[in-house]
């Protein structure tokens, strides 16, 4: 999977959930943060969701969650993941199987992986293959998500750290 943008400029990163009002908007936030503090200046983050209502905001666990950790997702307005989202994105980064699936079918799949695969694997103790969703869960729940995505995604760019390292 290639891990430059076409062009040599902007790389764009897109989590994707079911509603995105809590893993992929998570995943957005600590993406942008890790990716700010290593100077990567050239990358994009943001999200979707499959199953999105445009412009819901994020889960008041979702909010607690990242308020804890000091990131704010107050202006986060969820978006529908379509064709035009998922062509800009140079990589997808799915929660689940079923997320996967769908940017297959909307001509993603070449630019797309499970996050957990992406990553390297799965911390012990939860499914093997999805990031497990706390919508309506407790914000222990919230907690728990927050610091797997947390892990997930120093992984995942520690991967693209030689092509994204400029």
């Amino acid at each position: 999977m290639e891990t430059k943008p076409a062009d040599g400029s902007t790389f764009r990163l897109l989590f994707v959930c079911t509603g995105n009002t809590c893993r992929s908007p998570m995943a957005e936030v600590i993406a942008r943060q890790r990716a700010e503090e290593l100077g990567w200046r050239h990358v994009e983050v943001a999200s979707a969701g499959v199953a999105a209502f445009d412009g819901s905001p994020a889960s008041e666990g979702a909010l607690r969650a990242a308020e804890a950790h000091g990131l704010d997702l107050s202006a986060h307005r969820s978006r529908l993941l379509t064709q035009p989202v998922a062509r800009q994105a140079d990589l997808i980064l799915t929660m689940s199987p079923d997320h996967l699936m769908r940017v297959v079918e909307l001509s993603g799949g070449e630019r797309a992986a499970l996050l957990t695969s992406y990553a390297g694997g799965h911390s012990s103790g939860f499914p093997a293959a999805s990031v497990p969703d706390p919508i309506g869960g407790s914000d222990e729940e919230y907690g728990e998500t927050f610091r797997l995505l947390r892990e997930l995604i120093d992984r995942v760019l520690e991967r693209l750290q030689p092509a994204l390292s400029k």
